[in-house]
């Protein structure tokens, strides 16, 4: 293949009036990388990318040819690329660290006497506050402001951090909260499709690509934005300009023909595609949809099937750019010009579809006819565990005695103070809920027409039912209020909770306690019936076994049935005011029917006003005051936002990376342990050291909320790193929980007790692990805590992509047994640890993907053993990372000297 100048494949592009400079793909196939037009479209994004921002270190022109060799290969040959997304979206969750990690930097800057103004992202950057909001009042009109009272008195110490944030960084902006969910929102208004950027006289125009702190940040795939969720430490690095290494990926083509069949939804749809995607296994696989079904499918329908991409494994579900595109785009009030460039961009490089369009080639295809999609659930504990409508009762009956190991005959056992009883089944929570359905009126209208027509026949939801609506974004009640559709959903206790994640994540709120002592007194597998995408036994409310993901009038139907263990189908989902029996069908809208009042209802207009003042927010958000100015001034009395230690005596040139002598073990785990297990998440139990931290801080267990709201505090989350209830330490193998033994004393304690005593006695630290380390959510916790901890380095048999990365990120570095793994060396944890080879002062410097050697001494018996590790900080980029002591402190010196000269 002959060498690619990518500077000769920048041209012009006239939209209107106006020219563009963007690097044209066309002018790159002639210019040697051939057969690149039959790449997918998500492919060629990535390749744009790799063009654009080819400068012969981080991108070569090795890297351009190895996209183009996909043709041949189709993503079989691993080939590292470093990624460069246009953007970064946060949530407030994962979001806050990060932000805390900035006003660190800052402070930093200043004590090396450099500017702390020069710390700001370097990539534009959203975050949404959506993940604080809880369902602790729900069914009556006082509800939502009921819920925002509560949620700014739980949250006011993070909320007035990210105030401060708002105005002191540029290129950084805060949606504030009871605005939306980030997905959506992102889908309605900060995505642009095509982005653009000033260089000198030019403006650039390349595609709008997206990485996210959440992993349903896949959702704007369907508005033909590549984008995929992250690790926070990722997140951060591309906030801070840095690239982000991933493998040239697989791709799967999954072709839609047909049309959906009355009565089924755009959930149905996406529930039967994650089955298929799930079966097949497209782990860290890229999803591409096409197929003439595309033509007749809302961005809504698309958005809804791409955000559902976590839950099928891949890591994303793209759509490519077509009239759908430019008709949401206009819609939903995007300006002219914008759309105009969308439509001229998506032509010229060849991302455009529809019905003329030749089909790409792909790694594999999948097939679905969608007129074959019929109503469905998901449950009781996996989205991926589809059940057909027609079914659901049964299965229940038999997932009652095989998987929840319960009689399906138990009796019904009364309430105490009320006049109804419960089983097992009884659903005592229906949320409509989720960025998944929440993002499209035709489910949510559908909803609205079941409560419209069940209202009018005088039915009620059963008295057990918690009932909830929390929309992706304020838009949707003004079309639900302008159809009238929202009194109707109030009347069945449908009222508006919050606008944000709810009930997916588990801000479910509490049962009434009446219900809840009822359910665990006689150990009933109660249900919960939600429009999410997240449905894991005891994530959306631990008093709540069996969790069903639904279409929203689904969710409403069984809220009127208040039984998973009745067949809605066939039997009656209650009665009306004079007593008679009514079915689904009797309240179920026809598609004729939504259409109507979408089309009507739903109007540019809403859009334009709602997003008008989005970053504004309401009285309360206002009402904060905003402290400090280039730096935070940090509170010393604050459980929520710390000044973390990362930068602490850091000087303009790192000290010399040291050999890891004699070290000893913190932890000895298993295969699969995931970041769920070393992050910290959920609730925090009185017992542990994080609780202990708080109560000696004067709070009130009450008031301890959750690890995910207090991740800007790192003593709380140091605490909990390793300290799951389910993991299993093999040095404290009749234990279950984040305990160790210290060594040489044997004294059993936590995890955290035992790594500050290893700190105050000197002593660097090393884990060991099996296979697939650090799988699940990449939490950028799951580093800092280890690092925090005290762990230089983590010796496992394998590893999950972005954890090993992120942690490098950190600083920690991480190995890989060449041979066996930890079993055969017969570890009981009093081992010594002895890494060499790390340090400069060696012969033959570091190396990525170096083996070296770990030396163990035993000093029970005075053995002595020696076995090969890879060093797997795989890449340069990822060893200056390492030699700096981090992707934080490696940003800020270059800053520091960019200031200096």
């Amino acid at each position: 293949m002959p060498s690619i100048d990518s500077l000769k494949t920048r041209q012009d592009l006239a939209v209107g009036r106006k020219k563009y400079a963007y690097y044209s793909l066309p002018a790159a196939e002639e210019a040697g990388l051939a057969g690149i037009s039959r790449l997918p479209r998500s492919m060629k994004v990535l390749l744009e990318n790799l063009l654009r921002n080819e400068d012969g270190v981080s991108v070569t022109e090795d890297d351009l040819k190895a996209v183009a060799a996909w043709i041949e290969n189709k993503g079989a040959v691993e080939h590292e690329i470093a990624f460069r997304p246009a953007r970064v979206l946060m949530q407030d969750f994962t979001g806050v660290p990060a932000v805390v990690d900035l006003a660190a930097m800052r402070d930093a800057m200043a004590k090396l006497g450099a500017d702390p103004a020069k710390i700001n992202p370097l990539n534009p950057v959203d975050l949404v506050i959506d993940h604080s909001v809880m369902v602790d009042h729900f069914g009556d009109a006082k509800a939502f402001g009921q819920n925002v009272e509560r949620e700014y008195e739980r949250n006011i110490e993070r909320y007035n951090f990210l105030r401060w944030g708002s105005s002191a960084f540029n290129n950084f902006r805060v949606v504030p909260p009871g605005t939306g969910i980030c997905h959506q929102v992102n889908l309605e208004h900060l995505a642009q499709t095509v982005w653009t950027a000033e260089e000198g006289r030019k403006t650039v125009a390349y595609p709008d690509t997206v990485v996210g702190t959440d992993s349903h940040t896949t959702m704007i795939n369907g508005l033909a934005v590549l984008g995929w969720g992250v690790g926070g430490i990722e997140a951060e690095a591309a906030m801070l300009g840095q690239p982000i290494p991933m493998l040239i990926p697989e791709v799967i083509g999954f072709k839609l023909t047909g049309k959906l069949p009355e009565g089924a939804t755009a959930t149905d749809l996406v529930l039967t595609v994650t089955q298929m995607l799930r079966k097949k296994g497209v782990v860290g696989k890229f999803v591409e949809f096409f197929g003439p079904a595309i033509a007749g499918m809302t961005i809504e329908d698309q958005a809804t099937i791409a955000n559902m991409a976590p839950e099928y494994g891949a890591t994303c579900g793209f759509f490519p750019v077509s009239q759908a595109t430019i008709d949401y785009l206009t819609a939903t009030g995007r300006e002219k010009a914008r759309v105009a460039l969308v439509e001229a961009y998506a032509k010229a490089q060849g991302l455009w579809i529809d019905e003329t369009s030749e089909d790409p080639i792909f790694t594999d295809v999948l097939e679905l006819d969608i007129s074959t999609v019929v109503p469905s659930l998901a449950g009781p504990k996996r989205p991926q565990d589809r059940v057909e409508l027609t079914v659901a009762a049964p299965a229940f009956a038999t997932a009652l005695a095989d998987v929840f190991a319960r009689p399906t005959d138990a009796p019904r056992v009364a309430v105490e103070g009320e006049k109804f009883d419960l089983g097992d089944g009884d659903v005592v929570i229906a949320a409509i809920t989720s960025c998944t359905n929440t993002s499209n009126p035709s489910v949510l209208i559908a909803a609205g027409l079941v409560a419209r027509k069940a209202h009018a026949l005088g039915m009620k939801v059963k008295p057990w039912v918690k009932t909830s609506l929390a929309p992706g974004s304020q838009v949707v009640t003004d079309y639900l209020t302008d159809a009238g559709l929202q009194k109707d959903l109030d009347a069945l206790g449908f009222n508006l909770v919050g606008y944000g994640c709810t009930t997916c994540i588990g801000n479910s709120g509490p049962l009434d306690p009446a219900v809840s002592k009822a359910i665990n007194d006689n150990g009933l597998v109660a249900t919960s019936v939600l429009s999410g995408n997240r449905n894991f036994e005891g994530r959306v409310n631990p008093d709540v076994q069996a969790n069903y993901l639904a279409s929203p009038p689904l969710v409403v139907a069984y809220a009127l049935a208040g039984s998973m263990r009745i067949d809605i189908t066939k039997e009656p989902i209650g009665q009306d005011k004079k007593g008679n029996d009514v079915f689904l069908k009797d309240v179920w809208p026809t598609s004729d029917e939504i259409a109507a009042i979408q089309k009507k209802s739903v109007t540019p207009k809403m859009f334009a006003k709602r997003y008008a003042d989005v970053f504004k927010g309401d009285e309360h958000w206002q009402a904060i005051k905003v402290t400090g100015g280039q730096t935070y001034e940090w509170d010393d009395n604050s459980t929520y936002v710390q000044n973390p230690p990362y930068f602490e005596g850091l000087s303009m040139e790192p000290a010399p990376v040291s050999d890891i002598v004699e070290a000893r073990i913190l932890g000895i785990f298993g295969d699969s342990i995931t970041t769920d297990h070393i992050s910290p998440a959920g609730s925090i139990k009185k017992a542990s050291p994080a609780g202990q931290y708080l109560t000696n801080h004067g709070v009130d267990a009450l008031d301890f909320n959750s690890y995910g709201a207090r991740r800007g505090n790192h003593e709380v989350m140091m605490r909990g790193t390793f300290a799951n209830i389910r993991i299993r330490n093999r040095i404290t193998p009749d234990i279950e929980g984040g305990v160790t033994k210290h060594f040489p004393s044997e004294d059993t304690m936590s995890i955290y007790d035992a790594a500050m005593r290893y700190q105050s006695e000197g002593r660097p630290l090393v884990v060991f692990a099996g296979k697939e380390y650090g799988t699940g959510s990449s939490r950028d916790w799951a580093a800092k805590g280890t690092r925090l901890l005290g762990v230089r380095a983590v010796i496992a048999e394998s590893y999950e992509r972005i954890h090993r990365s992120n942690l490098v990120g950190m600083g920690v570095v991480p190995l890989q047994f060449k041979e066996d793994g930890w079993q055969k060396l017969g570890l009981t944890g009093e081992e010594i640890v002895t890494i060499r080879g790390l340090t400069d002062a060696n012969v033959g410097k570091l190396k990525p993907r170096q083996d070296l050697w770990v030396e163990l001494f035993r000093p029970s018996d005075g053995k002595m053993a020696r076995f090969p590790v890879r060093c797997r900080i795989d890449n340069q980029t990822e060893l200056d990372y390492f030699k700096a002591g981090g992707v934080m402190p490696y940003v800020l010196r270059n800053l520091a000297r960019g200031d200096e000269k």
